[in-house]
């Protein structure tokens, strides 16, 4: 498979976000954008969904919570019961503070565990980066070209860059997959 993208810099956020705009305006796929930090209003220029990860995190925080008060209810009550000055053994409002704290726990290590998967940034995962400067003060728009894509669309991808505001434009091979 090729991995070749065509890249281009930007200095100011603003500029880049009206490029992704007029670019998907007319009709280019931009597969990518990379930033130092979060740009306010990129996923809507990019026309992005809403993430699902708050379903994920509900799912794994009602199964800890599920988790939870089954063990608690089988230890206090068959396995191990004990007569706590003459409390009953099954005494929920003593559990709410274990199984609040439990559900969190689960939630959190769930949806953190989901996020690196989804995302590619388990450990041990390699990835070549498009350009030193994107950590620091750069943007960068990514188009990934495609052995279909012409070299009118790859022209018309580069001018749009420029009238953009882009101040540099390169094409990039990666050995691996970005």
């Amino acid at each position: 498979m090729r991995n070749k993208f065509l890249v281009g810099l930007y200095s100011d956020e603003d500029k880049m976000i009206d490029g992704v705009r007029k670019m998907r305006e007319n009709h280019l796929e931009v597969y990518d954008v990379v930033s130092p930090f979060a740009v306010h209003g990129l996923d809507d220029a990019l026309g992005l969904n809403e993430s699902r990860l708050h379903i994920t995190g509900f799912i794994y925080g009602a199964t800890g919570l599920t988790i939870a008060l089954t063990f608690m209810s089988w230890v206090f009550t068959s396995d191990w019961p004990l007569n706590f000055g003459g409390k009953p053994h099954f005494s929920f409002p003593a559990f709410v503070p274990i199984l609040f704290e439990f559900t969190v726990l689960s939630a959190s290590i769930g949806m953190t565990l989901t996020f690196l998967l989804r995302s590619g940034l388990y450990p041990g995962r390699i990835r070549e980066k498009l350009d030193e400067r994107t950590t620091d003060d750069k943007f960068a728009v990514v188009f990934r070209i495609y052995k279909r894509t012409t070299s009118e669309e790859i022209s018309k991808m580069k001018e749009l860059l420029q009238s953009s505001g882009a101040e540099e434009i390169k094409e990039r091979d990666l050995k691996r997959h970005y």
